[in-house]
């Protein structure tokens, strides 16, 4: 059991890297929506970390988690998502009603 969560979070962070470098190569300012689909998604919408959307969670708090970290969630850099980024797909998550339109 702990060998297949170390494994799914593990790939989780590979697809992360990826991902972050794909959306980053030619876009220097993506949406809230296209930061969400490229790096929130993957595990907030499959089970893997705590859903989201639809909870009214403040975009503060949203920011503080994504830049520190918790828990098992990573900390994304300034280098990985900029300040301008996080501000939108915080304040997407914080006014969603259950999912990223």
């Amino acid at each position: 059991m702990c060998r297949w969560v170390f494994g799914k979070i593990s790939i989780a962070f590979v697809l992360i890297g990826l991902l972050l470098q794909t959306a980053q190569a030619g876009d220097p300012e993506r949406s809230g929506e296209r930061v969400y689909q490229a790096v929130c998604q993957y595990c907030h919408e499959t089970g893997i970390g705590p859903k989201l959307t639809g909870r009214q969670l403040p975009s503060a708090y949203i920011q503080h988690v994504a830049r520190n970290g918790l828990r098992a969630m990573p900390a994304f850099r300034i280098t990985e998502i900029s300040h301008q980024e996080l501000a939108s797909v915080a304040k997407l998550i914080e006014t969603s009603n259950g999912g990223v339109e």
